[in-house]
């Protein structure tokens, strides 16, 4: 797992993340990813400076294992100098061995975060979910254990001031407030009063607007007048035989180029759109007041098409 001293801001890696839940859903089902309700509590991995260094990363180890539900699973965790944040070997186990950097010893209040992203490495290994690339590999990493219920770790141990800055993940700061507000929007989990960090409560709330706005784009009814108008315009382009499509998801808050729906044509014109929960692309018929229901995570929508 990276560490930076400067951190970006924004969501350069948007479209990964939103790639990272489906393929989520697509290998756990959603029963499974209903397991993961309920986040790891602050208490689990809460760690006093007089608390034995070894005895109290063992123990916090053991609270993600059991959080990952990777009970045969046994994490042997050491120290050493070096540039990243956390290192792991992913081997067949059941042993696996974790390396952190040396910086933890006296920085404890961020083990739990580190050996949250360590362990979900793991979770992901014995699933053979991955994604090409370390760089996509390690964002779908950040989304998993964050939309799985210890990625609140991983933001609250995001500090900044004008003189310094601390970030562990590859996901933005914005990015993993994104993820958790996704996921507080499907299990109604409010981790704010878990942030000790003001500037990840900060970008915690600047995640929750596009996470609350994927669910306000038309053809959902619960959509606002100026996507209703736009969204009239384009269906009757359409209608008329010319490509349309929508704008960028979040009106374009995210930073994402990507047309939140379109049309397809044929016998009958159907509108397609990614599900606001999982982002799997849902094709509907477009007549007015239709309900669909996401084959993947099973959300029922309510749409005006």
């Amino acid at each position: 797992m990276g560490t930076a001293s400067e951190v970006v801001h924004g969501y350069p890696h948007i479209e990964t993340v939103r790639a990272a839940i489906t393929a989520l859903y697509k290998r756990l089902s959603s029963d499974t990813v209903s397991t993961f309700a309920a986040s790891v509590h602050p208490a689990e991995v809460a760690f006093a400076d007089h608390d034995d260094l070894h005895l109290g990363v063992q123990r916090v180890a053991r609270a993600m294992v059991r959080h990952f539900r990777l009970p045969d699973a046994r994490m042997i965790v050491s120290f050493r100098d070096m540039h990243h944040a956390a290192n792991i070997e992913l081997a067949a186990g059941p042993e696996y061995f974790i390396e952190l950097n040396d910086r933890f010893r006296t920085h404890r209040r961020d083990i739990g975060a580190a050996l949250a992203h360590e362990v979900a490495h793991v979770y992901l290994h014995r699933l053979d979910l991955s994604f090409p690339g370390t760089r996509d590999n390690e964002i779908l990493t950040d989304t998993t254990t964050a939309y799985l219920g210890a990625g609140w770790l991983l933001l609250d141990a995001f500090r900044e001031d004008g003189v310094s800055s601390q970030k562990l993940g590859y996901l933005t700061p914005e990015e993993f407030g994104y993820v958790l507000a996704k996921r507080a929007l499907v299990f109604g989990e409010d981790p704010s009063p878990w942030f000790t960090s003001p500037q990840a409560y900060t970008a915690y709330q600047a995640g929750l607007a596009p996470a609350r706005r994927d669910a306000r784009q038309p053809p959902l009814t619960a959509s606002g007048w100026a996507g209703r108008r736009r969204y009239a315009k384009d269906r009757r382009s359409a209608r008329e035989g010319s490509a349309a499509s929508g704008g960028p998801a979040g009106g374009g808050a995210t930073g994402s180029p990507r047309a939140f729906y379109s049309f397809e044509g044929g016998s009958e014109l159907r509108v397609t759109f990614p599900c606001p929960t999982c982002q799997q692309r849902i094709r509907v018929p477009v007549r007015g007041r239709v309900r669909a229901r996401c084959g993947l995570c099973r959300t029922v929508l309510e749409c005006d098409t």
